[in-house]
């Protein structure tokens, strides 16, 4: 008997059931960079053409500043999925409120420090004066989301573990839905600006974590009125917690850098090979906001199993979100072969960066299919909450993208997408040799040894 109403069911999910955990995660997804969209459209309709450079100089800002905190969306995701899975229904609620407690405190740590993350960012950047203090401006409204932020991070990661993907998608339309609503109001109707972008982000991040909280406390009550604060404030599992988070905060700038190292390089090579390699990463990046999905759904089946002591079920979690992150990625890549040159001619005017991305395009065509296997290995040990081997997968495959990138570099751009490509096999050669420990270590004697076939798993 377990704990709670919540079952841990030993069974085998159909194709419906995987689309239906990614589906809403690919539209939730897609929401998202509309809001980029938005503010750009809102704010270029001012007579001043710094405020779009201001905008994108802050909002890039704290990409970078909140990505180091994707943790709290990962780990707690894993964690939640598990203990679902064991049928644990206070550790369930208990995952749930340390994550918020994190999410708040690291959000606290971030205002205390928001001067220095300020000189220190805007050190980095090479802007216009002008843009410069607009940037400011938006940083020093924004930066109060931080806690709201964090904690949209640790419900998000906590819904998804528990496979409620639809009440993610929902919560994402109330943030970014509410975001889209204030810049308008805000901007165009009282003018105020940059301030009013960053103000109605603010806003928006507030509501949506307070929807959130809302939504989860309503669906935990069902398992019981007391919170166990002793099994919250649990030392080992308040280690695990912190370590889990280390782990993957290591694992996610080491990916940052990857990234940032090529968009460095690629600057390097003239504002040409700049602006064509910055239009291809846009489709390299709309192709991951589809393929996140499935990598979502394996957290969610995979650590479900893992939590039940489901080998079998971990393995068949992994070939079916497989099976379909690998349908997404060959119909992309379909569609990047046969209309990127479209979508290159819309986006760049100039004659010689348009001829450069065509040139390019085969690159950002065949990406999906690259790195739709480093992705659906994320998300299988993301479930696990195997963060240690992640990490150190990670910086493993950080040095062969190096070397790949120094031994490449005689080829110009076309190197540099190679070691791209590089890192993408290297990150499923060195996941993909530690994915049979990660099975061994999870129950269900009855599995072979085979990563993806043990013997009698549904097809």
């Amino acid at each position: 008997m377990t704990d709670s109403p919540i079952a841990a069911r030993r069974r085998r999910v159909s194709h419906r059931e995987v689309l239906a955990l990614a589906v809403p995660i690919m539209l939730s997804n897609l929401s998202t960079p509309l809001i980029g969209v938005v503010d750009t459209a809102v704010v270029g309709r001012l007579p001043d053409p710094a405020h779009v450079g201001a905008v994108a100089v802050g909002a890039l800002v704290f990409s970078f500043v909140f990505w180091a905190f994707s943790f709290l969306r990962m780990g707690t995701s894993g964690m939640a999925a598990q203990a679902f899975g064991a049928g644990d229904s206070r550790e369930v609620r208990a995952t749930l409120v340390r994550a918020i407690l994190v999410a708040f405190g690291c959000g606290s740590v971030l205002l205390l420090l928001q001067s220095p993350i300020r000189e220190l960012a805007f050190g980095l950047i090479d802007a216009s004066d002008r843009v410069e203090a607009l940037a400011v401006s938006y940083f020093r409204w924004r930066v109060w989301s931080a806690p709201a932020a964090l904690t949209n991070y640790a419900l998000l990661g906590f819904f998804v573990g528990l496979g409620r993907t639809r009440t993610a998608l929902g919560l994402q339309l109330v943030l970014n839905l509410t975001n889209i609503a204030l810049d308008a109001l805000f901007v165009l109707g009282l003018g105020w600006g940059v301030e009013g972008v960053a103000l109605g982000t603010l806003i928006a991040e507030w509501v949506a974590a307070v929807a959130g909280l809302a939504v989860a406390s309503r669906y935990l009550r069902a398992g019981g009125p007391d919170w166990d604060w002793s099994r919250v404030l649990d030392r080992e599992r308040l280690l695990r917690t912190f370590a889990v988070s280390r782990d993957i905060m290591i694992r996610s700038l080491s990916l940052v850098f990857v990234f940032v190292f090529f968009m460095t390089k690629g600057a390097g090579m003239g504002d040409v090979l700049l602006a064509a390699n910055a239009v291809l990463m846009h489709f390299v990046d709309a192709s991951a906001y589809f393929l996140d999905g499935l990598a979502f759904a394996a957290e969610t089946l995979v650590g479900q199993a893992v939590g039940a002591g489901d080998r079998g079920g971990v393995v068949h979690a992994a070939r079916r979100t497989t099976l379909w992150a690998v349908v997404v990625a060959l119909a992309i890549s379909a569609v990047l072969a046969l209309l990127g040159p479209v979508f290159v001619d819309a986006m760049i005017v100039d004659a010689s960066a348009r001829a450069a991305a065509h040139e390019h395009l085969y690159w950002a065509a065949g990406a999906p299919l690259a790195g739709v296997w480093c992705f659906q290995l994320d998300g299988i040990f993301i479930g696990a909450t195997r963060a240690a081997e992640m990490r150190n997968a990670m910086l493993v495959s950080l040095v062969i993208f190096l070397a790949g990138w120094w031994l490449l570099t005689p080829f110009g751009n076309h190197g540099l997408w190679a070691a791209l490509y590089v890192s993408y096999l290297a990150r499923t050669a060195t996941l993909g040799a530690l994915y049979p420990r990660l099975l061994r270590g999870v129950g269900a004697p009855e599995c072979g040894t085979h990563p993806f076939e043990p013997p009698g798993a549904p097809a």
